[in-house]
């Protein structure tokens, strides 16, 4: 498969990083940024998070501050729009967006799925792509219940310690989620190991992602 590279040159990258929802960056793209930030010392991330309560934010702020201690700086926001409710508030999204744009340059933006069926996702990745226009945007997928999954054309194959550590991270940071039928290690690794086959990674392991807009 052809090899992308992100950002100029080999130096450290600014990394914007767009959530719904309080795991939804981890669960996405969290193997994908362990791995960046492991290769690209220096790099920044800027981590917003848009729906919360006051226990879901205290769970993002400290799985945010481990997934991002390789990091050279990094900034977390953690927001409190009302969960599933987004189309019904979004010109005050919106603005936090514009906001956003005046605040960096990043190489990348990890960010939903725009074919993702959940409302509060779609949202979130219409204005990604409304506020960051000139800007390498890479949707990432959460599996659940509506099936909405697809076929990813950008793929971060991950060594076997980084898919572990990924998970592991996740169920320790987010106990409010664990009656949840779907939060079990078998189910992230499942996605894990079904995009790794796809794209023949080393190890067997990647995250998959959809990259709408690539120029040479």
């Amino acid at each position: 498969m052809l090899a992308v590279r992100l950002g100029p040159g080999e130096g450290p990258l600014k990394i914007l990083c767009l959530g719904a929802h309080c795991d939804d960056i981890e669960i996405g793209a969290g193997g994908a940024l362990l791995r960046l930030l492991a290769e690209r010392p220096g790099s920044s991330v800027h981590w917003v998070v848009f729906a919360s309560n006051d226990q879901r934010a205290r769970e993002a702020k400290a799985s945010a501050a481990e997934f991002l201690s390789g990091a050279g700086r990094s900034s977390v926001v953690v927001k409190s729009f009302r969960e599933s409710y987004f189309p019904f508030v979004a010109a005050e999204i919106k603005d936090d967006f514009e906001r956003l744009k005046g605040e960096g340059d990043p190489d990348v933006v990890f960010t939903h799925h725009l074919a993702d069926r959940h409302q509060d996702h779609r949202l979130i990745a219409e204005l990604t792509w409304n506020t960051f226009r000139n800007h390498l945007v890479a949707e990432y997928e959460i599996p659940k219940y509506e099936g909405d999954l697809g076929a990813p054309n950008l793929f971060f194959p991950l060594p076997e310690s980084i898919a572990r550590r990924k998970i592991e991270l996740i169920l320790r940071h987010f106990p409010s989620q664990a009656g949840r039928s779907w939060f079990r290690p078998e189910t992230f690794e499942a996605v894990l190991r079904l995009r790794g086959v796809e794209c023949n990674a080393p190890e067997g392991w990647a995250e998959g992602f959809h990259c709408r807009k690539l120029t040479a």
